[in-house]
């Protein structure tokens, strides 16, 4: 299952933003990388390229590579209401960013490894595609043998900030995906109007 193993906080830096959760490398060095840092000197960008640098801040803010997010976009480019806004909420309705979100993991990558790693349940039914999109309604919680993990235990203590499209009950490790979320709820800093416009070129 294709997914991007590079350096992380590499990427962090060159888009100045944590984007795979919280980073103590990238605080020490909140600067692009390469030999010169922050003395280099860089010219303005083209348009073009402040496009692109939008879409790949957006692949790899959710762990999407380029055939799957050409086809998310497609898909929203297809539905009703603004393309833009939906292609992010197809991002915030795969499996593993509802794990995340529900606070399982730190990051999205260690959501996707407890999908796939078959901890996590829709319906009361083990799935392990992380790329699976939930529908409103959708019950996801923690396959009953995983409940004892450390890893779990350490995170359902945690005071996990709540979002207002989902529903998680600490006590029985399952949540609910209330609603599709509203642009205005999702948190990612994303400028997705860029995206659309390179994608429409």
């Amino acid at each position: 299952m294709a997914r991007y193993i590079g350096p992380k906080t590499k990427i962090a830096r060159k888009f100045g933003e944590p984007i795979f959760g919280e980073d103590r490398s990238f605080e020490k060095r909140n600067y692009p990388p390469g030999q010169h840092g922050m003395a280099k000197k860089r010219g303005k960008k083209s348009e073009y390229a402040v496009q692109l640098m939008e879409k790949q801040k957006a692949k790899f803010s959710y762990g999407i590579l380029e055939r799957q997010f050409r086809n998310l976009f497609e898909k929203a480019s297809r539905s009703k209401g603004v393309t833009g806004e939906v292609l992010l909420q197809l991002c915030e309705s795969r499996l593993d960013n509802v794990v995340y979100r529900f606070g399982l993991s730190s990051s999205r990558s260690g959501a996707r490894q407890l999908v796939t790693h078959r901890h996590i349940t829709v319906n009361g039914s083990i799935l392990n595609i992380p790329s699976y999109q939930v529908k409103v309604g959708d019950v996801i919680g923690v396959r009953e043998k995983s409940k004892t993990m450390n890893i779990i235990i350490e995170a359902n203590s945690k005071d996990n900030s709540t979002y207002e499209w989902l529903s998680w009950n600490s006590a029985t490790l399952e949540g609910t995906f209330v609603s599709i979320p509203e642009r205005i709820q999702i948190p990612e800093n994303i400028k997705e109007q860029l995206i659309v416009e390179l994608y429409s070129k």
